[in-house]
């Protein structure tokens, strides 16, 4: 495989402006990204912006009183996303797209248990051509394996379809740019769909810190750890010959934090990335593969001896405004499940795992609102119970107050995948700015390819392209939108309406289906 081009440059300074492409089999590596050394740290180019577009933040398209929606990637996870959204009023599933037929077929069960109307079929490997071109399409949702998302995605902008995407939804820097530029062209929606910005410790917690109950918060954690030895055979395999399965051989041919956002998702909200901060510099440094090459060998009975990812990744990055945001990833080694969420503020704290809990002291706590019980609380340890709980019940997040008993029951990862679909529909339905923009994605997505670039150049300071390219101070704080009480009442009415009538065809439809079943059944058994 062949390694990045670099200038080696001594201390850095005499060839500072020297402007570097990076070319590299991997795909977390982008043929066309540049950087060059400045004064120690690789600078990373950020293109121009097209002429005659405007950035899309804060971007608002016209109400979609039904959201019509196809489903492309019906494997690990798809299926669960087509079953949320029966559960959502006002959605019409129009398609359901898999590389294999039988998949896709197969969630044809989930519509009609739900009693709503088939959708049309698409298959193949480019299946989601036909199905993008469709014109009673409003949003694409696409939970393929990583190496389709971004064409799957590209696809869909191109005929202009709002964008959801399974995380990681652009695999290098060169996706990022051409997702940024496709949403400010179209005028469409591209989000990422990161389902943990939406759990109830991040969501209620986020609530507190844009309520200043943690002060000014200064340095943040996030992570995925998870031990994904009992999954790796599940991962989908392109025929007999395949023998990794496409998540492990990504992990095999590119070097990075290639799953982050789980962790730096909910932390960036907190910190008002691009709201009126932004991440400039990071410095990444894995360990050496063990584990990794390990499962390559005992799958393909052969030696490995170019497994790139490290078993463990550690990402640092600085913010404008002074932050530090650390972010790990490992998926190989027997640790207990961690998302690390942390926000250390100036005035609390609080941590998810291995102990969730909140440390603020009684002054804090009187200051936000909460009269503690005990009069001698302090940071020196977490809260009671009883102190938690009455803090959490102050700063309940509205959209948990709204999904939150229904996700229980819908589930998807706890809830927090329903609560994320709702929103997102929630949204196209009352024309608002949706949760996470395409800066969210980019910059999210973006630590695979610097921290490849950092590790792969001695563990350099890599600093961060501006994806908003000049508006990241725009907005001051990050915020939900959310239309007025009428407004809710008028658009929940006319989905009701629609997904009553939805039914009530989807019944007739089915019983038609089943009648025919019957006929061909009792046909068969006469033969």
């Amino acid at each position: 495989m062949k390694k990045i081009t670099q200038w080696v440059v001594g201390a850095c300074a005499a060839f500072a402006l020297i402007s570097t492409p990076v070319s590299m089999n991997a795909q977390s590596l982008s043929p066309s990204t540049k950087w060059h050394w400045e004064k120690g740290t690789i600078v990373i180019d950020t293109p121009e912006r097209p002429a005659g577009q405007q950035h899309a933040l804060g971007l608002k398209a016209p109400k979609l009183n039904v959201v019509r929606v196809a489903f492309v990637g019906l494997g690990m996870r798809g299926p669960g996303a087509v079953e949320r959204f029966t559960y959502i009023p006002g959605v019409q599933i129009v398609a359901l797209c898999d590389y294999e037929k039988d998949r896709a077929e197969k969630c044809q069960d989930i519509l009609r248990k739900a009693s709503l109307p088939p959708a049309a079929i698409y298959s193949g490997a480019e299946g989601y051509k036909e199905l993008c071109q469709r014109e009673d399409v409003d949003l694409v949702y696409i939970a393929a394996d990583w190496d389709h998302h971004f064409p799957i995605a590209k696809c869909a902008l191109e005929n202009g379809k709002h964008t959801a995407i399974e995380v990681p939804s652009a695999m290098n820097l060169e996706q990022c740019w051409e997702l940024i530029n496709l949403s400010e062209k179209t005028r469409k929606h591209c989000m990422i769909l990161e389902n943990c910005c939406y759990d109830w410790f991040e969501m209620n917690t986020l609530n507190m810190a844009q309520q200043g109950v943690f002060g000014e918060v200064i340095r943040a954690q996030g992570a995925y750890i998870h031990n994904l030895d009992d999954f790796w055979d599940y991962y989908w395999k392109n025929g007999k010959e395949d023998k990794l399965g496409w998540r492990l051989r990504y992990n095999k041919e590119n070097r990075g934090d290639v799953y982050a956002t789980h962790g730096l998702g909910p932390v960036a909200q907190a910190l008002d990335i691009h709201r009126g901060d932004r991440m400039t510099t990071l410095v990444a440094m894995d360990t050496k593969s063990v584990h990794g090459k390990a499962l390559v060998e005992r799958a393909t009975g052969e030696k490995c001896d170019n497994f790139r990812n490290g078993d463990h990744t550690t990402t640092l990055i600085r913010t404008e405004n002074g932050k530090v945001i650390e972010i790990q990833h490992d998926v190989m080694n027997p640790q207990p499940y961690n998302r690390l969420y942390q926000l250390t503020g100036t005035k609390g704290f609080a941590n998810k795992y291995p102990v969730e809990g909140y440390a603020i002291d009684s002054k804090q706590m009187a200051a936000s609102g909460v009269q503690p019980k005990v009069d001698n609380l302090s940071t020196h340890s977490f809260l009671p119970k009883e102190e938690m709980d009455a803090l959490v019940a102050k700063f309940q997040h509205p959209i948990l107050k709204k999904y939150g008993e229904m996700a229980k029951e819908v589930g998807g990862h706890g809830g927090m995948d329903f609560i994320m679909d709702s929103r997102l529909v929630y949204c196209l339905q009352n024309g608002l700015p949706l949760d996470m923009d395409v800066y969210d994605l980019a910059e999210w997505c973006s630590l695979a390819e610097l921290g490849a670039i950092s590790m792969d150049n001695g563990c350099a300071a890599v600093a961060f392209p501006d994806f908003t390219r000049g508006h990241w101070n725009d907005v001051k704080g990050y915020k939900h939108a959310f239309a007025t009480p009428e407004e809710e009442e008028a658009s929940m009415k006319i989905a009701q309406e629609f997904t009553a009538k939805q039914k009530e065809l989807g019944a007739k439809e089915w019983e038609k289906i089943a009648k025919k079943e019957a006929k061909a059944a009792k046909k068969a058994a006469k033969k």
